[in-house]
């Protein structure tokens, strides 16, 4: 796979760099939120890239400081849970590959990264941080679940009582606390971050893949089984998604005020 090239579609960008595939969301008119034509490029490609032996290491970042502002909440009209379920099995496809490819995965994360845009970074197996860009979970502020693996990956990271800390205040995640609790490997300055993730992604590229896909296997398979969860959170999604607590909180949203889930 020699030389440098740009292909995809405006919602998402595929960088080739060499054997590192830079998969680049670019939607900034929504900060690059995972609505339909975003999340239909990463559900045909992101299991493209992850079978394919030319691509040694996916980098993936977003465009105009953003990295992702989670889901899109204009386009989550169906609410039933069998909709919600379906929906969220469908994400879980590719959103399970990457947390369990036998390849290295980095998150470049370049600015907010919210809601299932923070699932994201932890889905990938490395996470280097702008020192502009910060975490929130979002999620309580619709009355929704913490959803594409948010709930999985984030206690495993920094364990359970952090994690709840961070999952039900809803309270912004700096970039040094994120560096102090172990979830980036390093924070840079914003116009050094690309550099800094080629650089790691050229350095575990040429690496040992069978090595690197074994090591991931071994470390997946100290904890429960991912399937497992991924069944639960649909449910837990199904079922916040038919709330009326979810319907105040995307009320709220659009109409730019704050949610009231008392009543």
């Amino acid at each position: 796979m020699p030389g440098n090239s740009a292909v995809g579609g405006d919602a998402v960008v595929f960088e080739r760099h060499d054997d590192v595939m830079v998969v680049r969301l670019n939607s900034p008119s929504t900060r690059n939120a995972l609505q339909p034509a975003v999340k239909q490029h990463l559900e045909l490609r992101i299991p493209e890239l992850l079978t394919d032996p030319a691509v040694r290491c996916l980098v993936i970042t977003g465009s105009d400081g953003s990295f992702c502002a989670g889901g899109d909440i204009n386009n989550m009209g169906e609410r039933a849970a069998p909709q919600v379920r379906r929906r969220m099995q469908v994400t879980h496809a590719w959103a399970k590959m990457l947390l369990t490819a036998e390849k290295p995965v980095i998150a470049a994360v370049n600015g907010s990264a919210a809601g299932a845009g923070f699932s994201l970074a932890l889905l990938c197996d490395i996470v280097l941080m702008s020192d502009q860009a910060y975490f929130r979970a979002a999620f309580p502020g619709l009355g929704a679940a913490p959803d594409l693996g948010l709930a999985l990956t984030l206690p495993r990271a920094i364990g359970a009582m952090r994690a709840k800390d961070i999952l039900l205040t809803n309270r912004r995640l700096e970039a040094d606390e994120a560096l102090a609790l172990g979830i980036a490997k390093r924070v840079v300055p914003t116009d050094m971050l690309m550099e800094e993730a080629l650089k790691l992604a050229a350095e575990l590229a040429a690496g040992p893949t069978m090595s690197f896909g074994l090591t991931k296997m071994l470390v997946n398979g100290a904890f429960e089984p991912i399937e497992q969860f991924f069944a639960l959170e649909a449910f837990a999604q199904g079922v916040a998604f038919g709330s009326t607590e979810f319907a105040e909180g995307v009320a709220a949203f659009q109409q730019k005020r704050r949610p009231d889930f008392r009543r």
